[in-house]
């Protein structure tokens, strides 16, 4: 068994979170022009007292229907605003500690938006398998609705036949089995140019790298490669690049806004310039989106020669043209799509792979051992072979393990209820947004032993339990009917990009740094509030790749 250590993630206590932190997206009201925080004041003060004891009304009218039906329970409310200032920097983390005291399945009052907050995997069986149909929309929230397309997307759109149709072609078309082993060129090429930089900052003076941003650049290539034909890494004299535009969008879509907690509001998110920022990215986007579209069919790109050589782009066109699923794509479909797969796929890879090293180095025996199978698989070879891959059991329970105590999206993408729906008998109401805590879940006591532990060993003895939605218990990528469809592709580049820095390279911590600093930042994915700067040590034996 290797030696393991409790991983001593920070954690936060949601009674520090303040009210100022609940009405943050309020924040940029400060920045209005002058003239409206001088010659407008008095008008603008009796306008917000006015408006504030109409929600106020609202909610105590909403509250009172609420109380007639028998809803699950609740932490106590403040007015307007209800639990808003229980959310906290670390929402996951706060709704975990809440959920000790009101138990696994929650009810909280976010402003105008009633919150359903699930925190056992009963009780996540009963969410995503008896009433998954009644808990299979999503919430559009301001920023969906205005980057992908109003939500003609597959993640965020309504549950219905148009969705179904879209779905079935990206399972079909884009993310199979075969469709990811025909990207395997992509990801050896981009892997051995990642593996050329590691090389060249060992020969140099200063061997330490930032393994986070290698890690973000290469499964960002690859990702661009394999859904738009070619890495877009740089700018021209016009236009920020492709990589600079998806990081905005990635922000934006993590980005909760006024009008999202308060319908009534919305109109506060133009003051604020919230709308103008997320529709001016949109443009930006749909301008690349276009103009990549525009010259495919200009260029005439052999789109029905050979399977192995087709993109993304090439495969929604030729679906579009060609007639071949029930559904007819329309161009805002392909782009709604496309954009789709960035956001889901594009910090994925590298976000976990970035928790695997932290989760390594804090447990060096686990590194030392998971090193020996990758090194006593692929032996002398002069590269790893994706094949490989297969024997490499212990690996395989080292990404498991660190899903389960890392799961990218802890609170998986929220749902919504489609109509009134009773759940152990309690009243869930219609247009509830549903968050299932999957951090929570997988480090539950009562399921997990040794939870707060890194054991990778326990999914040797509990080879069954996958991660795919199958296993209430373990469910980084959700499950149910709206759960990840790209499991398998960003995986294939998960494990070969580890496989590979595992078998050239030892691993350790610069002489300054005491150790792995665990702390968390919220977004669309949960990511390391410090890179990994890390000091890599070329292997003595083995030619280069």
């Amino acid at each position: 068994m290797a030696g393991n250590h409790a991983l001593d993630t920070p954690h936060e206590n949601p009674n520090d979170s303040s009210i100022e932190m609940a009405l943050q997206p309020l924040l940029p009201l400060k920045q209005l022009p002058n003239e409206l925080t001088s010659a407008s004041i008095h008008s603008l003060t009796i306008f917000f007292c006015f408006v504030t004891l109409l929600l106020f009304v609202l909610n105590q009218t909403k509250t009172s229907r609420n109380k007639k039906s028998d809803l699950p329970p609740s932490p106590p409310k403040l007015p307007i605003i209800g639990n808003l200032h229980q959310l906290g920097t670390l929402p996951h983390r706060s709704f975990h500690s809440l959920s000790r005291k009101y138990g696994p399945l929650m009810f909280l009052q976010l402003g105008q938006t009633p919150t359903l907050v699930v925190s056992s995997f009963d009780m996540a069986k009963e969410i995503y398998k008896t009433h998954d149909v009644a808990f299979s929309n999503k919430p559009q929230t301001t920023a969906v609705k205005i980057i992908m397309y109003g939500c003609m997307d597959v993640a965020f759109a309504p549950y219905g036949e148009e969705w179904r149709q879209k779905r079935k072609i990206c399972v079909l078309e884009l993310l199979s089995m075969k469709r990811v082993r025909s990207f395997q060129s992509i990801r050896e090429e981009e892997v051995v140019l990642m593996l050329d930089g590691i090389r060249e900052a060992c020969a140099g003076k200063s061997s330490c790298i930032n393994l986070t941003e290698m890690l973000i650049e290469t499964s960002n290539n690859i990702m661009s490669r394999c859904v738009l034909g070619r890495k877009y890494d740089t700018a021209d004299d016009t236009r920020i690049s492709f990589g600079e535009l998806g990081r905005k969008m990635m922000k934006h879509l993590a980005t909760f806004t006024v009008g999202d907690f308060f319908p009534s509001l919305g109109w506060i998110d133009f003051l604020t310039g919230q709308i103008a920022e997320f529709k001016a990215t949109f443009s930006a986007l749909d301008a690349f989106f276009d103009e990549l579209i525009a010259e495919r069919k200009r260029t005439k790109r052999n789109i029905n020669g050979q399977s192995d050589n087709k993109d993304f782009v090439d495969i929604l066109l030729q679906i579009q043209e060609g007639g071949k699923h029930d559904f007819q794509l329309a161009q805002n479909d392909v782009k709604a799509i496309l954009m789709d797969i960035f956001a889901g796929g594009s910090d994925t890879t590298s976000t976990l792979l970035e928790w695997v090293f932290a989760a390594l180095l804090k447990n060096p025996d686990t590194m030392k051992k998971v090193q020996e199978e990758v090194r006593r698989v692929v032996g002398h070879k002069s590269e790893v072979d994706e094949n490989d891959l297969n024997q490499m059991n212990y690996l395989r329970c080292v990404v498991k393990e660190t899903l389960r105590l890392y799961p990218p999206a802890p609170l998986l993408i929220p749902r919504e209820t489609l109509s009134d729906v009773k759940v152990k008998g309690f009243d869930i109401p219609s247009k509830t947004r549903v968050f299932v805590n999957a951090w929570a879940i997988q480090r539950d006591p009562e399921i997990w032993d040794r939870p707060e532990e890194f054991v990778p060993e326990r999914f040797e003895k509990q080879a069954e339990v996958d991660f795919r939605g199958n296993y209430f218990q373990l469910i980084p990528f959700g499950s149910g009917r709206r759960g990840c469809i790209g499991i398998s592709f960003a995986l294939a580049s998960t494990e070969y990009m580890l496989a590979n820095l595992l078998y050239w390279f030892d691993w350790k911590l610069p002489e300054t740094e005491s150790g792995v600093d665990m702390s968390e930042i919220w977004g669309l994915t949960v990511i390391k509030k410090v890179p990994l700067h890390l000091q890599p040590t070329l292997r003595s034996f083995g030619s280069k790749p």
